[in-house]
C-alpha cells in the first residue's frame, strides 16, 4: 500500500473540493442560460429564485445549530460531568487554532458525533453517551479532531452554499418546465428557425436533468468534506490508527441512534441511517463507504 502524508491528503481533498464547487457554479450558469432560452422571464425570475434561496438558507444558516440540537434532544455538557472530554476538546481546539466548541451530549447508547455552527466562533460538537462509553481515549480524541476539523474548515458554510445553489437550480428548473407547459408556446425567436427550436429543447433537457445533477454534486461535495475532515483529524492527532479504529467501532455497532433522521443524518461522523454501499447507493450517500475512509486513513504516514 502506497503511503501518503496527511499534508498531501489534505491538499488533494482541497483540490477535489474546489473542482466540485466549480462544477456547481457551471451548472448554475447552465440553468440560467436554459431559463433564458425557454422563457421570457429570465431577468425577473433569476434574481427572484436567488433571493428566495438566499433568504431560506440565511435563516437555516443562522439557526441551524439550535434546530439540530433541539431535534437531536441534546443537552449541554457540564465540565464536572465529563472533564476528560472537555480537556480533549480544549487541547484539540488550541492545536487547530480555533475557540473551543461548545459541547453537547445525546443520551443514546449508539456511538456517534456531529459538529454544527456557522463558524469557528459559534462551533458546537455533539457526542452520544455511547461514544463516550465505547471508545477509548485515543479513539475519542480522533473523533473529536474530525469534528473540530469540520468547524475549522468551514464545512457548514460550504454546505450552506451548496444548498443555496441546489435551491436556485431546483427553483429555476421547476419554473422553466411550468412556464413552458402552461404557455404552450415558444417565443418569436424560437419559432423563426430550427436553431431556436434546438435551443429550446436543450433548455428543457437541462431543466429536467439539472436538479438531479445538482443533488449528486452536493452529495459528492459532502463525501469529499468527510475525507477532508479525516485527513485534518490525522493532522491534528498525528495518530491515524486512532481514527481508523474509531470508525470501525462506530460503523459495526448494532445499536440504532433513536434520534437520527434524514434531516440530520448527513451531519454525523458516520451516517446513523446505515446507507447501503452498492454502486448506485454511493452516488446518493452523504458519506463515503467506511472501508474507503479507513483505507485512506491507513495510507497516511
Amino acid at each position: 500500500m502506497r503511503r501518503q502524508s496527511f499534508h498531501d491528503a489534505v491538499a488533494a481533498n482541497r483540490r477535489k473540493t474546489a473542482f466540485l464547487v466549480l462544477f456547481f457554479f457551471l451548472l448554475v450558469g447552465a440553468v440560467v442560460w436554459a431559463f433564458a432560452q425557454v422563457s421570457d422571464l429570465g431577468p425577473v425570475a433569476v434574481p427572484l429564485a436567488v433571493g428566495v434561496s438566499l433568504i431560506t438558507t440565511w435563516a437555516s444558516y443562522y439557526y441551524s445549530d439550535r434546530i439540530v440540537l433541539s431535534i437531536s434532544r441534546a443537552r449541554p455538557v457540564e465540565k464536572k460531568e465529563f472533564p476528560y472530554l472537555v480537556n480533549i476538546n480544549e487541547a484539540l481546539a488550541i492545536g487547530a487554532g480555533i475557540p473551543a466548541p461548545r459541547l453537547y451530549i445525546i443520551e443514546d447508547t449508539a456511538p456517534n458525533a456531529f459538529a454544527t455552527g456557522r463558524n469557528p466562533q459559534n462551533g458546537v460538537i455533539c457526542v452520544t453517551r455511547g461514544l463516550l462509553q465505547k471508545l477509548d481515549r485515543e479513539e475519542l480524541e480522533a473523533v473529536m479532531a474530525h469534528e473540530i476539523s469540520h468547524i475549522r474548515n468551514y464545512d457548514v458554510l460550504l454546505a450552506t452554499v451548496a444548498v443555496t445553489m441546489v435551491g436556485v437550480i431546483v427553483l429555476l428548473s421547476d419554473w422553466m418546465i411550468r412556464y413552458n407547459f402552461r404557455t404552450g408556446r415558444r417565443s418569436d425567436r424560437h419559432d423563426r428557425s430550427g436553431a431556436g427550436a434546438i435551443l429550446l429543447l436543450a433548455g428543457l433537457v437541462i431543466a429536467l436533468l439539472a436538479p438531479i445533477f445538482a443533488q449528486l454534486l452536493r452529495f459528492a461535495l459532502s463525501r469529499r468534506r468527510e475525507f477532508q475532515a479525516d485527513a485534518s483529524a490525522v493532522q491534528l492527532t498525528r495518530y491515524p490508527p486512532g481514527l481508523a479504529s474509531a470508525l470501525r467501532k462506530i460503523a459495526t455497532d448494532t445499536e440504532p441512534l433513536e434520534v437520527a433522521n434524514k434531516a440530520t443524518a448527513h451531519l454525523y461522523i458516520w451516517n446513523p441511517l446505515k446507507d447501503q454501499e452498492g454502486p448506485l447507493d454511493r452516488l446518493f450517500n452523504t458519506h463515503p463507504p467506511i472501508a474507503e475512509r479507513i483505507k485512506a486513513i491507513e495510507r497516511m504516514a
